[in-house]
């Protein structure tokens, strides 16, 4: 904490010493979890979902659908949680989603989605926290 009370961003090697090996590689170096291997996959409680490097609100369970791909999928992120990069890496046309808040990398989004808003939020699990409402 700075002479404010204002707590500091980590620095790499903090966020590499406080998140798990497959996180950080996830959420930091733009890695993917291993389909249908995620905790989150299958969640289907009402409550948020947060970014697990800073904590900033992401999807609302109410947005999170089974796509069958194998990742936590969502047709809508809350209004100015998340930014869309393009991504052409890997010989791909595909759009990153990253943390509004932090930039850390939480997935991708295509355009196939079932639901009226024809958008699939594809993200990594371990890039998220779940918080139950209550």
């Amino acid at each position: 904490m700075d002479a404010d009370g204002i707590k500091k961003p980590e620095t790499e090697a903090e966020l590499r010493a406080r998140l798990t090996p497959e996180q950080y590689h996830a959420l930091r170096e733009k890695g993917t979890e291993m389909p249908f291997s995620g905790r989150l996959l299958h969640e289907d409680r009402t409550g948020a979902y947060r970014c697990a490097v800073c904590g900033n609100p992401i999807f609302s369970s109410s947005a999170k659908f089974d796509s069958g791909t194998g990742w936590p999928s969502f047709d809508a992120a809350l209004p100015g949680a998340v930014r869309l990069i393009p991504d052409t890496t890997l010989g791909m046309n595909r759009t990153e989603v990253v943390c509004s808040n932090c930039g850390s990398h939480l997935g991708h989004l295509f355009n196939d989605g079932p639901t009226p808003t024809g958008k699939r939020y594809c993200l990594n699990s371990v890039c998220m926290e779940f918080e139950e409402k209550k």
